[in-house]
């Protein structure tokens, strides 16, 4: 293999890749990049396992072949290199970079230890706008679980429907649920549980202007399961294995009849909170809310530590109310609700409350839906 190509496009091919090599590993060539060279540049892939990303850098290619590289000592050489071209030459197992008058050697590990990209056919696959992805992306995977012991909440759930689509994320505590038209040609019926890992690699890599090419494979069977998915935008791809398993019925926890309804300022309701966080307990960071006509209080009496109260003006309907809250929770939420304000609905206090973005009368209403269980108060 031999190809010249110039710093910055190896050190953004580079760059792009990294992320996706685990820190640490039991199997050397997970720590090394795939160089591949195709007849208009160079494929750079790296992966964990789980997620998979490789980009097609510009190159002028010399001698095709391929080889995998450290991707940590290629990334920290090529950072430091002047802005000059660089030719990289395979001698072996080994690759050899020059650049101006440096001059490195790099011992690697052959291609075909480097364990096989998901077979994904992206000319099958449908097409969907990055905009719309990235909004679902934003808003909801922030809720994701990160216990073991319910596996099938470390991912987010991804519904594809004729026209639509909506992504879910929970950890049992609280839940984020949002949905976007997406025009014709979805795919009806079609579900994921998508690892956040992954879709942090979509929301890196991808411009909301770009149009992503979305394909996933099969089971072994040929059947429904869907064992992988893959993104794909000009000449970057991203891989994900899926995680398997039936996501909890959602709908089922999400309250219909929440009848007493407060309309609060988001960024008046978040820094009061904040600061009742300082003095709330570290264990179960628990603020009480007493919500009444027109005002909220929120209480904090912490024994071992001490106390803070403090009041905002609310529009509230409905009977007085006292409910418990985890703030962090709370202020969780509230950082991704995309509107100045939001309305807050309870039924009692033991039961989920809802949140959801007010717009203005002459703007179009947001599919957007978090909600927070409570937490039970203590005298």
């Amino acid at each position: 293999m031999k190809f010249t190509i110039t710093r910055h496009n190896l050190h953004n091919g580079i760059a792009a890749v990294s992320s996706s090599i685990p820190s640490k590993t039991t199997l050397p060539v997970l720590s090394n990049l795939l160089l591949e060279t195709t007849d208009s540049g160079v494929w750079i892939s790296g992966t964990d396992l789980d997620v998979s990303v490789r980009v097609l850098v510009p190159a002028e290619i010399h001698e095709g072949g391929s080889l995998t590289v450290p991707a940590k000592k290629l990334q920290e050489i090529v950072r430091e290199l002047p802005d000059q071209p660089v030719e990289m030459v395979t001698r072996s197992d080994q690759i050899e970079l020059s650049c101006g008058r440096s001059r490195f050697k790099l011992n690697g590990l052959p291609a075909d230890e480097f364990p096989s990209l998901p077979s994904v056919n992206f000319e099958t696959g449908i097409s969907i706008g990055g905009k719309e992805v990235q909004t679902l992306i934003q808003h909801t995977a922030f809720a994701v679980s990160t216990e073991e012991s319910r596996p099938i909440l470390n991912g987010v759930l991804w519904e594809l429907r004729e026209g639509s689509m909506r992504m879910v994320a929970t950890n049992g505590h609280r839940l984020a649920r949002m949905g976007v038209a997406t025009g014709p040609g979805t795919v009806t019926g079609t579900d994921f549980i998508v690892p956040p890992a992954a879709l942090q690699q979509v929301q890196r890599l991808f411009k909301d202007t770009e149009e992503i090419t979305l394909s996933w494979d099969s089971g072994a069977d040929g059947g429904a399961r869907k064992n992988h998915l893959g993104f794909k935008t000009g000449g970057t791809e991203v891989y994900t294995r899926l995680i398997e398993g039936t996501y909890p019925n959602y709908e089922q926890v999400i309250p219909k009849d929440n009848d007493k309804k407060a309309r609060v300022e988001k960024k008046s309701l978040e820094s009061a909170v904040r600061r009742m966080a300082v003095v709330a307990s570290d264990q179960t960071h628990r603020i009480r809310l007493n919500f009444d006509s027109n005002r909220v209080q929120l209480n904090v009496l912490t024994p071992d530590l001490g106390g803070g109260r403090d009041e905002l003006e609310v529009a509230y309907e409905g009977d007085p109310i006292e409910i418990g809250f985890n703030a962090n929770y709370l202020l969780e939420v509230l950082r991704y609700i995309p509107t100045d304000d939001v309305e807050i609905a309870f039924k009692a206090p033991e039961r989920a409350a809802t949140l959801v973005p007010i717009v203005a009368e002459n703007v179009a209403p947001i599919d957007y839906l978090c909600l927070v269980m409570p937490l039970r108060l203590l005298d």
